[in-house]
């Protein structure tokens, strides 16, 4: 039998709605939640919107529904899908993955594989355009799978926020410490470590100089070779693309991406979070 492959994703991968569109990749929003209502990431709520609201509530967060993941799980293959590669959140800050995982067992006649990113951001999202772009050049689902699994610990996503305050609050912290430091404006640079949480990497007194830190970081890692490089930020275009443009005049960067923060990663990391993803 013709395998017919879709590629899904969340909207924690921050990928635009073009982004999804031109690379046909199907994404499971995650949930916003305030007192009064609830929404569903990037589709019925904007990251302007968390901003604004920030000083009146801080919302929480949830992933997916089973029932939605299972809904989208039916519609794939209802649309004529044999197989399914789901790449997602890392496990070591969301269910979601988990979760995914479980319901997909529970689904006849469509083969899904569900792996576990160990990023966000871009780094799950250039994840899952890679995955895409490697399907239109017509590899089976094994060959799919395993380049799938195989990007994961050579992504590396780094970032840096104004406050930890959000982190520290939505129980995302980590490994991450700096609290003390704090005090004295002392900004930790901020990565993933290979249980899929947030750790430190260095730290910059300032936001000009964790800036300038951040940009130390990228550019030490994309001298290995040939990079592609995302920025993503909540609240502070300005920054980020200044830190794009100095990126891309490195020599080694073949591609970059540039978008803003999910709603529910707004909430997560606050406004003011700059972040850069490096994959080979």
């Amino acid at each position: 039998m013709q395998e017919k492959i879709a590629v899904v994703t969340d909207s924690t991968s921050d990928l635009t709605p073009e982004m999804l569109a031109k690379y046909n990749i199907h994404s499971l929003p995650l949930k916003v939640i305030y007192r009064d209502q609830t929404y569903h990431d990037r589709i019925d709520i904007t990251p302007q919107e968390v901003c604004q609201r920030m000083d009146e509530e801080i919302p929480t967060t949830s992933m997916p529904s089973p029932y939605e993941i299972l809904q989208l799980l039916e519609s794939l293959k209802k649309k004529g899908f044999t197989h399914a590669i789901c790449l997602h959140i890392s496990g070591g800050l969301s269910s979601t993955c988990e979760t995914v995982r479980n319901m997909a067992a529970q689904i006849k006649d469509l083969t899904v594989e569900v792996i576990d990113s160990k990023s966000l951001s871009l780094g799950l999202g250039m994840q899952a355009i890679e995955v895409a772009r490697n399907l239109a050049e017509n590899i089976d689902f094994h060959g799919l799978v395993e380049r799938a699994k195989a990007m994961v610990p050579q992504s590396k996503a780094f970032f840096v926020v104004k406050t930890l305050d959000y982190l520290r609050k939505g129980g995302r912290i980590g490994y991450v410490t700096g609290t003390i430091g704090e005090l004295l404006q002392i900004k930790p640079i901020i990565s993933i470590n290979e249980e899929g949480k947030y750790y430190n990497v260095d730290h910059a007194r300032g936001r000009a100089k964790s800036m300038d830190k951040l940009y130390e970081i990228v550019k030490a890692t994309i001298e290995a070779g040939m990079s592609k490089v995302a920025i993503a930020h909540s609240d502070c275009e300005e920054e980020a693309r200044s830190l794009l443009e100095r990126l891309q005049k490195l020599p080694n960067v073949k591609e970059t991406f540039f978008t803003e923060l999910s709603p529910v990663m707004v909430v997560h990391a606050g406004p003011g979070l700059v972040g850069a993803v490096v994959a080979p």
